[in-house]
């Protein structure tokens, strides 16, 4: 009887262990319905919209992201976005980000992400990425394709945006899906090739280009969709002391 009751308590306590094990995936192992996001930092009012739904709701730390979400930060406010637990995007306060798609799998087998920075100014902590992977970051009168990089991206209330690459490089341009272009050196338009086939007509109202930016460089767009300036810029210069600034340099550190 002893022995009996002996052997149940084991295969109870085998049982117990399983169900505790086989749920748990490996590091960077997701499903599709798992989290892709997660608010890992707020301080101050933060909100996010959900695209199926009319109302933003306040956002806590822990509160997911996915694609199709818009997050928001307020007056004095800030917040950092964890995602797929490789790439950090922090919000200044007057913030407003749409994550249009985020690590979403095209058929040509590509972990597709695309955030749009629609006003204020985020900071970007993107890792590598390889040729099966694609991630932008992009304004209303330009767009970023990263392969992995430091950047911080703002957006003004009339749609001048200015990219600052503080490692790395980015491909910044005006021209929409650019990611089968190359410019022919960095930090110099390139002219588009002759007559091809696209897709569909479409009027061109402004000349198009490429910009590379490297590290320590940055471009400002204005709201015509121009490059306005462009150039090389410090940590020691005005623009770079505020507390902004400071403090993504700083997580930054804490973070290699």
């Amino acid at each position: 009887m002893k022995e009996k009751i002996y052997l149940r308590i084991v295969l109870l306590s085998v049982i117990l262990a399983l169900l505790i094990v086989l749920p748990n995936k490996s590091s960077g192992e997701l499903d599709e319905e798992d989290t892709k996001g997660l608010v890992t930092y707020i301080d101050g009012r933060v909100k996010k919209k959900v695209s199926a739904q009319k109302d933003w709701v306040n956002a806590a730390t822990n509160t997911p992201v996915n694609s199709g979400d818009l997050v928001r930060t307020y007056i004095k406010s800030r917040a950092e976005l964890e995602l797929l637990k490789l790439d950090v995007i922090r919000m200044a306060p007057e913030t407003t980000i749409d994550i249009v798609k985020l690590y979403e799998e095209t058929k040509g087998k590509i972990k597709e992400t695309k955030i749009t920075l629609q006003q204020g100014d985020i900071w970007a902590k993107l890792s590598e990425k390889s040729e099966t992977m694609k991630f932008d970051i992009s304004s209303p009168v330009a767009a970023a394709a990263i392969t992995g990089t430091v950047l911080r991206m703002a957006v003004k209330s009339d749609s001048t945006t200015q990219v600052k690459v503080y490692q790395g490089e980015v491909r910044v341009s005006n021209i929409p899906e650019t990611q089968s272009l190359a410019p022919s050196k960095s930090f110099a338009p390139f002219e588009i090739p002759g007559p091809h086939e696209i897709q569909g007509p479409r009027e061109i109202s402004m000349e198009e280009w490429v910009y590379v930016v490297k590290s320590m460089q940055s471009i400002v767009i204005g709201n015509d969709g121009t490059v306005k300036q462009y150039g090389d810029f410090s940590l020691e210069d005005p623009d770079e002391q505020s507390d902004w600034i400071n403090w993504n340099l700083q997580l930054d550190n804490l973070k290699k």
